[in-house]
């Protein structure tokens, strides 16, 4: 950087710290597209905004907002209604399973936690299809 650009500068922003921020921050906004107030000259945009710092052609207290939002985290979102009703449990079957132990014991077939023969897997298979062939 020149160094005639950052002394006239300090006279402008004490801080050489505050300095660095702001001029950093204004180079970004170039660099987004926003307007230059001094001629480019072929200069690159930490020195253009240097330049802009010294001539006293920008607002400094909006470079300082642009500085402090774009530091700013944004919260996290609140989660959507659909996704709050999602965690909420419910008595659906949302899984497509059942409990069937008492369908079991009233068919007469043998409970789950039973071993089931091969015929009886059979005759469970056969009364779960509904006569069906299976596949």
């Amino acid at each position: 950087m020149a160094r005639v650009t950052v002394e006239d500068c300090v006279q402008k922003v004490p801080n050489r710290f505050e300095l660095v921020l702001l001029a950093a921050q204004r180079a970004r906004n170039l660099s987004r597209g926003e307007e230059l107030t001094v001629d480019r000259d072929n200069d690159k945009n930490p020195v253009v905004a240097l330049r802009e710092i010294a001539d006293e052609t920008i607002e400094l207290g909006r470079i300082e907002q642009d500085l402090i939002k774009s530091l700013s985290r944004a919260p996290e979102p609140e989660p959507a209604d659909e996704e709050v009703l999602d965690l909420i449990p419910t008595d659906q079957n949302i899984f497509g399973l059942q409990d069937v132990t008492a369908e079991e014991e009233a068919a007469g077939l043998p409970v789950e936690n039973e071993d089931l023969s091969p015929e009886d897997m059979e005759a469970a298979i056969e009364a779960e299809l509904g006569g069906r062939p299976r596949r």
